[in-house]
């Protein structure tokens, strides 16, 4: 588990491909932001979290919880959890504006292209 890097991911390359392409620029893993926010779009004051199911703990498929050693990863996912609610608040409580994507909602393109339409749809002010 700890060759298991938390940057880089397809979700988040996948996502950043498609804002570059469509004109937004951003900046990615801002430590100075609580969390360190996946991607961070400073002209619209927002960020973008790329949350992995099973690592964050979402209610879907893909975030079936391992039938072994169920007291760690219940108390990892929890753990995840909190912090991920403390993460918000904080970068809330700063201005910024949080677009949370979940990994399940980008594993086909029609669903990449229904995520982004969300993430645009909150940036372009009408």
């Amino acid at each position: 588990m700890a060759s298991i890097s938390g940057k880089e991911t397809k979700p988040e390359i996948s996502v950043r491909k498609r804002l570059f392409a469509l004109g937004f620029r951003y900046r990615k893993n801002v430590k100075s932001l609580p969390g360190k926010p996946d991607i961070v779009l400073p002209k619209h004051q927002t960020v973008i979290l790329i949350h992995g199911c099973f690592w964050h703990g979402h209610h879907c498929k893909k975030a079936t919880r391992p039938t072994s050693n169920i007291k760690f990863w219940n108390s990892k996912i929890e753990s995840n959890i909190h912090r991920d609610k403390d993460v918000l608040k904080r970068l809330k409580k700063e201005g910024w504006k949080v677009i949370t994507v979940w990994e399940c909602e980008l594993n086909t393109i029609k669903k990449i292209d229904k995520a982004l339409k969300k993430i645009t749809s909150r940036l372009i002010v009408k």
